[in-house]
C-alpha cells in the first residue's frame, strides 16, 4: 500500500531527525487508519529525556474490542524474544521497534493482512528501568492508538492539499515561462528593430557624406 509505505517513511523520518534534548528520538503519534487485506504499522515511540543514562524496557501491546472493557494481552517484546500472546493475532504481529539493544525506545508493531476485527483500541505500555548512579528507577509510560479498519485507503488532506498545489505551481511555472518567451521575443524583436535602424541611419549618413558638395552649383 502506497499510503502505508508513506505512512512508514514519514515515522521513519521523524524518528532520525534529532530534535533538542532528545538525541536521535522523536514521539510521532501513530497513524490510526487500516486498510482491510494490507499491513499497517502500530507506532509507539517512548525517547528517554536524559540519553546518557542506561536503561532497559519492556514492552507490551494489549488490545480492546469495540464494546468491552477489558484489554487483552497480544503481544510482548523483552531484548531480542518479540512473543505473541493471543490466538487471533497469531502469525500477524511483526516486531518493528528498537533492535539488538535493551534500551528500547521504539515499540512499534508491524500488523499482515488487516482485517475488520482488528478495529479497536491499542494500548503500548513501556516498562522502563533506569540504571541511575546510586539507584534504579522504574517508569511506565502508556500510549493508545485508536484503530480504524476501511475497506479502501481515504486520501489524507495534506495529500490532497499537496497535489492541489503541485498542479497550481505548475501552472504557475508555464505561465511564467510563458511570460519569459514572450518578454524575450519582444526584447529581441526590439533589439532587430533598432540595428535595423542604426543601420538605415548609418546608410544614409554615408550617402550623404558621399556626395560631391559642389554637385547643383554653377560658376556664373
Amino acid at each position: 500500500m502506497a499510503l502505508g509505505m508513506i505512512s512508514f517513511l514519514a515515522l521513519c523520518t521523524f524518528y532520525i531527525q534529532v530534535p533538542q534534548g532528545q538525541t536521535g528520538c522523536a514521539e510521532v503519534d501513530s497513524m490510526t487508519e487500516a486498510v482491510a487485506g494490507e499491513g499497517f504499522l502500530l507506532g509507539c515511540i517512548s525517547c528517554k529525556r536524559r540519553e546518557e543514562v542506561p536503561g532497559s524496557a519492556i514492552v507490551d501491546w494489549h488490545y480492546k474490542a469495540p464494546g468491552t472493557e477489558e484489554f487483552v494481552h497480544i503481544f510482548q517484546y523483552e531484548y531480542n524474544k518479540p512473543t505473541i500472546l493471543h490466538e487471533n493475532f497469531e502469525g500477524r504481529l511483526e516486531w518493528h521497534g528498537t533492535m539488538g539493544t535493551r534500551d528500547v525506545q521504539t515499540g512499534s508493531v508491524f500488523i499482515h493482512n488487516v482485517t475488520y476485527n482488528d478495529t479497536g483500541t491499542y494500548l503500548c505500555t513501556f516498562h522502563r528501568t533506569l540504571f541511575l548512579p546510586v539507584d534504579y528507577l522504574y517508569v511506565e509510560i502508556n500510549k493508545e492508538v485508536e484503530l480504524t479498519v476501511v475497506g479502501k485507503a481515504n486520501p489524507e488532506l495534506t495529500a490532497v492539499i499537496s497535489e492541489i498545489m503541485m498542479y497550481v505551481l505548475i501552472a504557475v511555472l508555464q505561465l511564467w515561462m510563458i511570460g519569459v518567451l514572450i518578454y524575450c521575443y519582444r526584447k529581441i524583436s526590439a533589439e532587430n528593430e533598432a540595428r535595423e535602424a542604426r543601420k538605415a541611419a548609418r546608410s544614409q549618413s554615408k550617402l550623404v557624406e558621399s556626395k560631391d558638395p559642389c554637385d547643383g552649383i554653377y560658376l556664373e
